[in-house]
């Protein structure tokens, strides 16, 4: 690799901006795995100190990552740093496995009929003024019907309508968190709720986790040595590892939280693909949790509909975090949502989506045969770990040359050591383009892992 000499900046300045140009220009390629500390300093004929602080540059401007015990690697260039699955925008024709969209070949002909039956309801006029903040009341009383439902009971004066479970989250951390607050999440989580707490700067602190759920051990032994604000938990079907936690650890979590004066976040995005699940964490301690949803995944990610369930003392805090971000959810939108809602419409799509899920689940199962999958049977993503000797940004650039976009672990990782693995996103494609994409995952992650 080229070194660049220069007497008018230091001497590190100068290997920063070669290394640099070596990792924007390609010479050095995505996975490459540099020099140790001191190997560089030798070479270079540097302190080691200078060496470390070259690779810190390095870091700080995205282009290598530190992982713990394996060295410094260039990293995926086309995947901005924290970013991965919050990349908005895939070409068309690339096969996306990033996001999952999952929809059903009818639902255009059911947001056709449901805007007819809007246009004639008679409340037209009342849609295109303010709402309340936190929604219609008969509006929120659709989804207390839904949510009972599902086992949860729940007066309308603690529902919240928002813009989607992500605005869900945003506002429950204005409402309920201040900067510095400690929150317990999942070594590896949700990228949407790591971006939250970086933009309110809270402070994260991983909890190990279990083939089951959180290590509630470890959540304890935390509870115990630092002031945790409050737990975020997606306890029936975690992204993005798919499992379900079992009646007696969501008692567990409840009883150390209530212990700690720990305030739950529950997150049920994507729990209305599991079948019977155990009572939400919410159905048992209303108190002390905010239940965030929507049906973005259930229905359609355009219909931006959400829902919060906080508890009664903060709705106040939650009607004023609505009114300075958003001040109401579009009342269109919201009204076709809860049509669909008491007509059974949603449960009717719920319940396709689920056999859909399994079908793609089968079919993942069948194609990425020889590789180890981590998730749910019914759910629209599967976790591939990789060998200690595959490197999963290398994985995923080559993936990105056959056309093909995956994420790698770095988004949903909250510790310094990232795993190496890859998320596949099952619902976005038609059912023969991913046979065909997961048959190509598959071989390129076998060639790779002996790379």
């Amino acid at each position: 690799m080229d070194t660049i000499r220069s007497m008018a900046a230091p001497r590190y300045k100068a290997l920063v901006d070669a290394l640099a140009s070596d990792i924007r220009t390609g010479r050095l390629a995505t996975g490459t795995r540099l020099p140790t500390h001191r190997a560089l300093a030798a070479r270079e004929g540097i302190a080691l100190v200078t060496a470390t602080r070259v690779y810190a540059e390095l870091e700080a401007m995205g282009l290598v990552s530190r992982e713990q015990g394996r060295g410094t690697f260039v990293r995926d260039l086309a995947v901005p740093p924290g970013q991965g699955i919050d990349r908005q925008l895939v070409a068309t024709d690339v096969v996306d496995l990033n996001f999952n969209y999952p929809s059903l070949p009818d639902q255009a002909d059911l947001l056709r009929q449901a805007l007819r039956e809007v246009a004639v309801s008679g409340d037209l006029d009342s849609l295109l003024r303010y709402q309340p903040h936190s929604g219609r009341p008969q509006d929120r009383a659709s989804i207390g019907r839904h949510l009972g439902r599902r086992g949860i009971t729940a007066d309308a004066d603690r529902i919240l309508i928002v813009n989607g479970a992500q605005h869900g989250l945003a506002v429950t951390v204005m409402a309920t968190l201040n900067a510095g607050d400690v929150v317990a999440v999942d070594a590896l989580t949700y990228p949407g709720f790591k971006v939250l707490a970086q933009a309110f700067r809270l402070d994260l602190e991983p909890i190990p986790t279990t083939a089951d759920g959180p290590n509630l051990d470890a959540l304890e032994k935390l509870c115990a040595t630092r002031p945790v604000r409050a737990v975020y938990t997606m306890p029936t079907l975690h992204n993005p590892l798919g499992w379900v936690m079992t009646e007696a650890d969501r008692l567990r979590l409840i009883g150390i939280a209530r212990q700690h004066g720990v305030l739950i976040l529950e997150d049920a995005s994507y729990a209305y693909l599991v079948e019977n699940p155990p009572p939400p964490l919410v159905a048992t301690a209303p108190d002390i949790t905010v239940y965030v949803s929507g049906l973005s995944k259930s229905v359609a990610t355009g219909l931006r509909v959400g829902f919060v369930l906080a508890p009664p003392a903060t709705v106040p805090s939650f009607e004023r975090a609505i009114r300075s971000t958003t001040w109401n959810t579009p009342a269109l939108t919201t009204a076709i949502a809860c049509r669909w809602l008491d007509d059974g419409t949603v449960d009717q799509l719920e319940a396709r989506k689920r056999e859909d899920a399994r079908a793609r689940q089968t079919l993942a199962a069948q194609e990425l045969a020889g590789l180890p999958l981590v998730g749910h049977p019914s759910s629209y993503f599967t976790w591939v770990p990789l060998p200690d000797e595959a490197r999963a940004d290398r994985l995923t650039a080559t993936l990105a040359r056959h056309r093909i976009s995956v994420t790698t672990a770095e988004p949903f990782t909250t510790t310094a050591h990232m795993p190496q693995a890859i998320r596949l996103a099952l619902g976005s494609t038609d059912l023969p383009s991913l046979r065909t994409t997961l048959s190509t995952v598959r071989r390129l992650a076998l060639e790779d892992s002996f790379t």
